[in-house]
């Protein structure tokens, strides 16, 4: 039996992250290389939370989303390719920031909060080409609010599925994003960059629509394969699925961390295999606290979980050929 996106409120003409107050995205990229980094700011400070369910993961400046640590509020989230080399994108961040005063007042200046994280991209494009500071200050540079361009774009230019085969059988993806508002004013949205080893499911049809490709057409499904008697291949650790979920709802950084557990939930249903040893799957949490309501931690946790799959769906949907691989849109779909 299929398992059901649900539909909790209204799409709204911005059915994306930035549909939360506040919140700006920006992509920058190279296609020639592609690779990029895609931003999203919150410049007036959000509560964060973070939940790291994969084994390749690349991250820096992690702890402030720690509920013990001293920072309370972030103020941006960097998501780059380029493998950890594209950390460094998150240092372009920050100085757009404190150009701007944006950040945790340390006395002659502030420090932005810009928790980062990086996929793997180094094997489609230039791998001599990676995101750098530069590159991110352009993301930052580009955030607005308008609907997040999807697709190949920003953190999503060098994002592949399907890799059990290698690069052979891989297929192209990117980024997706999708935000829902229910009617009594909560808002909430996530953005995801799917670069997973595994196989893309659509939780309406239980169908693989994008993944590992068999020689004869079709699917070889990573899943099936991988539970049977089959040969350690020495699968590499190049994979990694980050989401970031934005809500207008007042949480504590303990919820909020809740909150990217339960969005796991979404990946879990839309990616086969899941939090894999060879994946660095993360879900991070920003809460505005605009929201004054209280809002049932499971309610929340539930919605976060059905935008975080159509989110990683609409990545594959729109993502486009390239680096030489197929994509969703170039497929004979029967």
């Amino acid at each position: 039996m299929a398992t059901l996106i649900r539909k909790v409120g209204r799409m709204t003409t911005n059915n994306t992250i930035t549909a939360v107050e506040g919140i700006k995205v920006g992509h920058a990229h190279d296609l020639d290389a592609l690779t990029g980094v895609t931003v999203v700011l919150c410049e007036s400070g959000a509560v964060g939370g973070v939940d790291m369910r994969g084994t390749a993961t690349g991250t820096r400046e992690i702890n402030p989303l720690d509920p013990l640590h001293l920072v309370e509020r972030l103020h941006g989230v960097c998501l780059a390719g380029g493998s950890a080399f594209g950390l460094s994108a998150a240092g372009g961040v920050m100085e757009w920031l404190e150009e701007r005063g944006v950040g945790f007042p340390v006395g002659p200046t502030v420090v932005p909060i810009v928790p980062s994280a990086i996929l793997f991209d180094l094997k489609v494009g230039d791998h001599r080409v990676r995101p750098d500071a530069a590159m991110g200050r352009r993301a930052a540079e580009a955030a607005n609010e308008e609907p997040v361009s999807e697709g190949c774009v920003g953190a999503g230019t060098g994002a592949t599925v399907g890799k059990m085969l290698g690069a052979a059988g891989a297929m192209k993806s990117g980024i997706g994003s999708a935000a829902i508002t229910t009617p009594d004013g909560l808002v909430v949205g996530a953005l995801a960059a799917v670069n997973a080893f595994g196989d893309i499911i659509d939780p309406e049809t239980t169908r693989i629509i994008a993944g590992c490709r068999a020689n004869s057409g079709g699917f070889v499904d990573t899943a099936k394969i991988i539970s049977g008697p089959i040969p350690d291949r020495g699968f590499s650790p190049e994979n990694t699925t980050l989401v970031v979920v934005v809500t207008n709802a007042t949480l504590s950084k303990t919820e909020a961390k809740k909150t990217a557990q339960m969005a796991q939930v979404g990946m879990a249903r839309t990616i086969n295999p899941c939090h894999s040893t060879v994946d660095g799957d993360i879900v991070f949490t920003l809460a505005t606290c605009k929201h004054s309501e209280p809002v049932p931690l499971n309610r929340l946790g539930v919605i976060a979980a059905d935008l975080t799959a159509q989110a990683i769906v609409r990545a594959v949907k729109s993502a486009e050929p390239m680096g030489g691989l197929p994509a969703w849109k170039s497929l004979d779909k029967v």
